[in-house]
């Protein structure tokens, strides 16, 4: 995820992730609320908050019938009301998109009053972001908000067969040109949008260090069983702290 950005009249508002600025505000100058999905960090000398909104399909998840979880791909107004008088929103999703029906966060989807049991998860993906796209275009006025979006975080052992546990260099700029397909689908709604939304494309980057994972040191095992990670998965989707997730917030902050 990253962070959706909001301020008011500095306000920023993160979608997954977060910024980095090295002034000290003292006791006092600052104040953090909670408001449901949303956490906000105010500074108070400068004006400036920081908002982190969780949302991380964008589109609204629900309780139906039988407490099923039916993703809806063409409701978007309850996580949208959060998005509305911003200077900055910084998006990202893709990440929950791709997740096995093992791991899936929901049973159903739904569009219009039609409920799908099951659809190819790049085209969900797609009709989700189409939503989020003509939000955008409908409600913000780019004279007044700048929206960017990040680019998901790439897979080694999932897409590409590498295993990361022990890596210890980075890849070759030249030895990974794959492009994930939700990076193609994303890049595909923007180029269809009249608000111009900035890709912050992360993934190429990142995709070059297999070594910056937390693979098996994720949570507590014997080192035996380090030993014979095999049975573990590299876990491709975390990043050790510090290192990749930093670089991603520098360029942010570049950008801003």
């Amino acid at each position: 995820m990253a962070c959706h950005g909001r301020l008011l009249r500095r306000r920023m508002v993160c979608h997954g992730g977060s910024m980095r600025r090295t002034v000290k505000l003292t006791t006092g100058h600052k104040k953090v609320n909670y408001n449901g999905p949303s956490m906000a960090f105010h500074a108070l000398d400068f004006e400036t908050s920081i908002e982190f909104t969780w949302a991380p399909l964008l589109v609204e998840l629900k309780k139906g019938a039988g407490n099923k979880r039916i993703l809806h791909l063409d409701l978007i107004e309850e996580n949208a009301r959060y998005w509305r008088n911003v200077d900055v929103l910084v998006f990202d999703s893709a990440h929950w998109w791709t997740h096995s029906d093992q791991w899936s966060s929901w049973d159903y989807y739904m569009e219009k009053q039609t409920v799908f049991q099951s659809m190819n998860r790049m085209v969900a993906y797609q009709k989700g972001l189409t939503t989020w796209a003509r939000w955008i275009d409908l409600n913000l006025d780019p004279r007044k908000t700048r929206v960017i979006f990040r680019s998901m975080s790439p897979r080694h052992n999932r897409e590409n067969g590498w295993k990361c546990y022990n890596q210890r260099q980075p890849l070759a700029f030249s030895s990974h040109q794959h492009v994930p397909e939700p990076l193609v689908v994303l890049k595909e709604v923007l180029r269809k949008m009249s608000f111009p939304v900035y890709l912050q494309d992360i993934t190429a980057m990142s995709a070059l260090r297999r070594d910056g994972h937390p693979s098996v040191y994720r949570r507590a095992i014997s080192q035996q069983a380090r030993q014979q990670a095999s049975g573990f998965s590299s876990d491709c989707s975390h990043w050790c702290l510090p290192g990749v997730p930093d670089i991603w917030n520098e360029m942010l902050s570049e950008l801003l």
